[in-house]
């Protein structure tokens, strides 16, 4: 029998945890993660793909399992040695092993190997077990607009401005409202390499529980990709984000607002489309949603969606690839 051919869009933590239930679930599929590049960010003059990082170390075994993201046994003396010069950003913590890979990447970019390159080269070292590729090559990065919260208050609108995602996630908490994501870049990028052929060579393509706006969102605005899912032969399964109206980890709510998006899971299929989804599912708390669903002509299914274990992980996996034979049949 054929090895089964499973396209995965993928952000971090999220993306990063279904794809380890995936890879348990069907352990000879050939796996291949389109990964998010728009959180990408320049610190210390190095080039930091976090999405890239987190499915790379969690599938490779050498993340931070408490936090989702970084390295395990990590230190950080030399982010420390930085702040004692007064360098900064303080509020991204870099530790002393992930600063290796950044140096790596940083290098192998200076001397012209494109990130797809560049992605398969570090992934020689932590053997995933998937074909990680970056959605892109070319440079994108998304930016949140909000009220400036350093600007004098005044008369008259709030001032406002557009600053990194990483920015409004990690120093600001999405405490401040999101007014627009713009991914930059994404408009004049093209598909990284191999990007389109394993959309149009699936059996299968999956959206993992990740940030349906700044991660598979920004993975589908870079020109190709979306018209190459919403065109594949394959059937189209998702997975909710939002369990009880709520994320189940993370702000996703926060840019789910600033699209004119609900936080429910019947809205955030809705945000996808029929045009690009095939099946839905829904965690069994949102049960009433899968007639709504359906009615916009998404298959939809309620089963657990709780991440807690790599089995329970695994069995939602096994729904989702079930739901597509079903659409497939």
């Amino acid at each position: 029998m054929p090895t089964q051919r499973i396209v995965v869009l993928a952000g971090g933590i999220g993306g990063a945890r279904f794809l380890r239930g995936l890879k348990s679930a069907v352990p000879d599929a050939g796996i291949t993660v389109i990964g998010n590049t728009g959180d990408d960010i320049h610190l210390f003059g190095l080039k930091v793909c976090p999405d890239l990082d987190t499915v790379m170390y969690t599938l490779g075994g050498g993340i931070h399992e408490e936090q989702g993201w970084g390295r395990a046994g990590e230190s950080f003396a030399v982010k420390e040695e930085l702040a004692a010069y007064g360098v900064g950003p303080e509020w991204f913590g870099l530790g002393d092993r992930d600063f290796a890979t950044h140096i790596v990447r940083t290098q192998m970019l200076g001397a012209g190997y494109p990130l797809s390159a560049v992605t398969e080269a570090l992934c020689e070292r932590w053997q995933p077990g998937v074909r990680l590729l970056p959605m892109s090559d070319d440079r994108v990065e998304t930016h949140v607009l909000i009220d400036d919260p350093d600007a004098a208050a005044g008369p008259g609108a709030p001032s406002r401005k557009a600053v990194h995602f990483q920015e409004y996630w990690v120093r600001l908490r999405a405490g401040v409202p999101a007014h627009a994501i713009i991914p930059v870049g994404a408009e004049q990028a093209k598909p990284a390499p191999g990007v389109l052929e394993a959309i149009a060579a699936a059996d299968v393509i999956l959206f993992p529980p990740s940030n349906p706006v700044v991660s598979i969102g920004t993975v589908l605005a870079v020109p190709g990709i979306r018209e190459a899912v919403a065109g594949a032969s394959a059937p189209v399964v998702g997975l909710s984000p939002i369990v009880g109206d709520a994320p189940v980890r993370g702000m996703a709510d926060k840019v789910l607002a600033a699209v004119g998006v609900e936080s429910t899971a019947a809205a955030v299929a809705g945000h996808y489309g029929s045009g690009l989804l095939d099946g839905w599912l829904v965690d069994t708390v949102d049960a009433g949603a899968v007639e709504t669903v359906e009615a916009a002509g998404i298959r939809c299914r309620a089963v657990p969606l709780m991440m807690t274990d790599t089995e329970a992980t695994a069995a939602m996996a096994r729904e989702a690839l079930a739901l597509a034979e079903e659409v497939r049949a």
